[in-house]
């Protein structure tokens, strides 16, 4: 399981990002009680989430050819350069007493266009740093190490906001907790410049398909048509692409709203929910590190169960009202989609070419990102009508997706597959 750690670029590249995930879980509850302590309007949160989203999906694809184009360590310190500036100045506007909502979405929007380049770049990466055995021990370790910081960090950043005060008044109550906010977005700033300092350690990676004769959107179609070819891509796209629209809204509009007018504890029931989420995950990534490999068969069945999951999940959400029941409701939901994260992107970077690695890994965080800013959006909609008719939509929602994962169970493979050397060749971009 630790084999990775035994490159040294991949050490800095894991540790970077260790410290930046940490970083992440801090905004996470931060900005979603930046914007109800200063609006206390969902529909609100919901556009700065879409905000945020639209340009990353957007550019994803770009970004993706991108990273194939020019070198992923390079995009990533750019990257993480730009987000530490605009998330220190954020943060001493809060703290300074000078934040307004304009300024969040300028950050919103700054991350999304920053997230276009920066996801597929990360993803391309790692598989260029490890030999083809270490690729679980890779994925494993750094994205389990996201899910940890998922279990540590908003627990962390909800007892901090919440330890200055509560976003409920007006006049010095709302003061001590946008304190509380301003400090939880200076730690994520700090978290971005750790990372960039250990990215600037690495060795340069080059860029594998630097032809200057092409154009970049050339690239981006010639990654589309490789991806097409594979009937398996084809409907994993489809299914993540519908799986995100069905719980990014409810996860990151509805629970947050859930905690603040229904649950005890406020921010600091948020924290422990997303905690509880990603202790979860965490749990099913090791379990996939650690335990024998699936068959073909029953990982596809597996897929159908985690649908079937996340339809309980959502309908539960709709009506319990205790922070236990809620934590202990996301644990089981995190266990099955760590343990399919972790096998399904190995095995698609396995079945892709190198030289497509960088588009490829765009079109699935398409999938799994492209929607999100509509899904937020429409929750912020949805959800002044009532939580109830959010959280069952969703439920609904995810046995229809269920439905069509069983009827396409065989796509679901553990090991992928490759295309030819001759196909390959077809679907390389015209000179």
């Amino acid at each position: 399981m630790f084999s990775a750690l035994k490159t040294r670029d991949y050490r800095l590249l894991f540790s970077g990002q260790a410290i930046s995930h940490i970083g992440d879980q801090f905004q996470l509850i931060a900005l979603p009680w930046l914007v109800l302590t200063l609006t206390h309007d969902p529909l609100q949160l919901g556009l700065v989430l879409a905000v945020a989203g639209v340009p990353r999906a957007v550019l994803m694809l770009v970004g993706g050819a991108w990273a194939d184009r020019h070198s992923p360590r390079k995009i990533m310190l750019i990257s993480d350069a730009l987000r530490f500036g605009v998330t220190a100045l954020l943060a001493t506007a809060i703290l300074t007493g000078h934040a307004q909502m304009w300024m969040v979405y300028v950050l919103a929007a700054a991350f999304g266009i920053v997230g276009g380049f920066f996801m597929p770049a990360a993803e391309a990466t790692l598989p260029r740093l490890l030999e083809n055995d270490q690729l679980e021990s890779g994925n494993t370790l750094m994205m389990g190490t996201n899910q940890l910081a998922s279990f540590l960090g908003p627990v962390a950043a909800g007892v901090l906001i919440a330890a200055f005060g509560t976003a409920s008044g007006a006049g010095s109550d709302q003061a001590a907790s946008l304190v509380g906010i301003g400090a939880a977005f200076a730690f994520d700033a700090l978290s971005f410049l750790a990372s960039a300092a250990c990215l600037a350690f690495m060795c340069r990676l080059p860029a594998l398909n630097s032809n200057p004769d092409t154009h970049p959107l050339a690239d981006v179609a010639a990654g589309l048509r490789y991806a097409w070819k594979s009937e398996r891509i084809r409907w994993m796209v489809l299914i993540l692409a519908l799986a995100n629209l069905l719980i990014a809204g409810p996860m990151f509009v509805g629970v947050p709203v859930l905690a603040q007018t229904r649950l005890a504890g406020g921010a600091a029931a948020l924290g422990i929910i997303f905690s509880a989420y990603g202790l979860g995950s965490l749990a099913g990534m090791l379990g996939a590190a650690g335990l024998p490999r699936l068959s073909d068969r029953l990982f596809g069945w597996l897929v159908f169960a985690l649908m079937i999951g996340f339809s309980a999940t959502m309908g539960l959400l709709a009506f319990v009202s205790a922070t236990w029941i809620v934590a202990a409701i996301m644990v089981v939901a995190g266990l099955g989609n760590g343990y399919a994260a972790i096998v399904l992107i190995t095995s698609l970077q396995r079945m892709t070419a190198e030289e497509y690695l960088g588009r490829v890994m765009s079109l699935i965080m398409l999938a799994m990102v492209g929607l999100m800013p509509i899904s937020q959006a429409i929750a912020g909609a949805v959800i002044r009508i009532s939580p109830e008719v959010l959280f069952v939509g969703s439920a609904a929602g995810f046995l229809i997706v269920a439905a069509l994962v069983m009827a396409k169970r065989s796509i679901f493979t553990v090991e992928g597959e490759h295309l030819s050397p001759a196909e390959e060749i077809a679907l390389a971009p015209a000179v």
